[in-house]
């Protein structure tokens, strides 16, 4: 087994990643590492999202790159502003000590913002393609002495229309830096690219292994986004020894659920991008320790988390692809330990879930919230039973004296019944819970759809119309959100005239990428 060691990492990375919890490299990570410190070739990486790509090569982009340059040495290309900003959290996560700026630019950022930074000085740029020629145009940002150009999530660009644009960002740039390609899939056109503006390469291949879930209860509750609050505290409440991680899309997500339940009593924190090093040792601490017994994460920050007996996983919102689900429950139903998976699932996410169960090939069952009267009653069994121990253990003289007194004027039944009153009044109150709308999921769902063509092609939301009636014979009430932008464009059908359409186009390929393809998440 390999592991950080015998990469050639340098000591003061090897401490960044055990202070992460980083334990021991994933294969792209293990491949692509020693390749890069040897400093001969460039690379074509495969493998899928999740995998651990962005430390593959940010860390020996960390490790090679020299301190305080005040000029760009490293560009990472990435397809949304999402990963961007993902990207860069993570490479700042990885530099500790190392003296070098990485910032993120993006398309919708205040522009005056990034024309400070570029000016102060950056080492590595994390852009989308968009806002880099910008950049390029205004003679903000030169690419001309870069030591490493890095294309994240190739496909994804090429499925956005964003290829030509990287074509030429990458005629802006110096022959001699090293280019690293990643992609989950290897189109053609993108093995162009790679004999076109790379030197010698190698590949990397990582298989997509079998995606398992082991010992691992696996529920799915349907709700709507303003109940989802309220289902989480009546799960943990269900509970006699909740001890688990949710898991919330972004870090504006995570603080509000964590400061939600904090502020109702549950022993919980947060866990996201924007905590320095030392919060994040602390909070795990705490955690690890049970101290605290929920912990709110993002996938990124939970990344590297070692602790093999959590109760459950929760997910708050529903991950973004197979492998992100897998990787979450995975930390549930370790040491031989039955673990629980639950996952919110909103209306219009039926059809994502049922694609995650299939490519995770597992079974995640449907089940019904506990009724207000189940977590009371539940709670009040709990209660009587750790009564029931103290008694047994003979209760402190000094209360076995106040209950003398009490008794002496008062009826046996009534001062019990004070004291759980006075106790547990609030727990044990109704009115602490708020209802939950029963809601049913869209089984049928909509389908959004990504069209390479836009503005600059004459495309008008009328033409985009026509045209899918002539080609399909689709009625026009079912064409529904369209948007035209200058190079691409987006249409929501639903779900059944969705799959007419693909299929019309897949049929049509002729070797050629689809005009109409479904649209992948982190599109705008």
């Amino acid at each position: 087994m390999e592991s950080f060691e015998t990469l050639g990492l340098s000591e003061d990375t090897l401490k960044v990643l055990k202070k992460k919890g980083y334990e021991e490299p994933t294969p792209i990570q293990a491949k692509t590492i020693p390749i890069i410190l040897a400093g001969e070739k460039d690379i074509v990486g495969q493998a899928q999202t999740g995998t651990g790509k962005t430390a593959a090569f940010g860390l020996p982009i960390i490790e090679l790159l020299p301190e305080n340059s005040r000029s760009v040495q490293a560009l990472i290309l990435t397809p949304t502003r999402e990963l961007a900003v993902q990207v860069a959290e993570e490479i700042n996560s990885l530099k500790g000590k190392k003296r070098l700026s990485i910032v993120p630019i993006y398309g919708g950022q205040s522009m005056e913002l990034q024309l400070r930074s570029l000016k102060k000085g950056v080492d590595i740029v994390v852009g989308t393609p968009g806002r880099i020629i910008d950049h390029i145009k205004r003679r903000t940002l030169k690419l001309d002495g870069i030591s490493f150009f890095v294309l994240d999530e190739a496909d994804e660009m090429l499925n956005m229309g964003f290829i030509d644009d990287v074509k030429e960002i990458l005629e802006n740039t110096n022959p001699n830096k090293r280019t690293m390609l990643f992609s989950a899939t290897m189109p053609k056109e993108i093995m162009r690219i790679a004999e076109k503006y790379m030197g010698a390469y190698d590949v990397i291949g990582v298989q997509k292994g079998e995606l398992t879930v082991s010992l691992t209860d696996q529920i799915y509750f349907e709700v709507s986004d303003s109940d989802k609050f309220e289902a989480l505290c009546r799960i943990i409440d269900m509970e006699e020894a909740f001890y688990g991680l949710i898991f919330c899309r972004t870090k504006i997500d995570v603080d509000t659920v964590a400061n939600h339940m904090i502020d109702r009593g549950y022993d919980a924190d947060a866990l996201h991008g924007d905590l320095s090093q030392s919060q994040r040792e602390k909070i795990l601490g705490k955690f690890k320790k049970k101290q605290i017994n929920i912990l709110v994460a993002t996938d990124v920050a939970a990344r590297g988390i070692d602790v093999h007996d959590l109760t459950h996983v929760i997910n708050y919102a529903l991950p973004q692809d197979p492998e992100s689900y897998v990787h979450r429950i995975g930390r549930t139903g370790r040491a031989g330990k039955e673990g629980t998976a639950i996952t919110f699932i909103t209306p219009g996410e039926y059809r994502k879930l049922q694609y995650i169960r299939k490519e995770a090939k597992t079974d995640i069952r449907k089940a019904k919230l506990p009724r207000v009267r189940d977590v009371i009653n539940t709670k009040k069994q709990r209660i009587k039973d750790e009564l029931e121990v103290i008694i047994k253990s003979q209760p402190q003289e000094t209360y076995l004296d106040m209950s003398r007194e009490l008794l002496s004027d008062n009826n046996a039944e009534e001062v019990l019944a004070a004291i759980l009153q006075y106790s547990f009044q609030d727990e044990l109150d109704e009115k602490s819970y708020t209802e939950i709308e029963d809601v049913t999921v869209d089984i049928k769902g909509k389908t959004r759809l990504f069209v390479a063509k836009g503005k600059k092609d004459g495309l008008t939301p009328k033409k985009l119309v026509d045209f899918i009636k002539e080609k399909c014979n689709i009625k026009e009430d079912k064409i529904k959100l369209i948007q035209i932008l200058d190079k691409f464009s987006f249409v929501t059908l639903p779900f059944h005239e969705a799959e007419i359409l693909l299929e019309h186009f897949k049929k049509n390929k002729k070797g050629r990428w689809p005009l109409i393809t479904k649209a992948k998440e982190g599109r705008k």
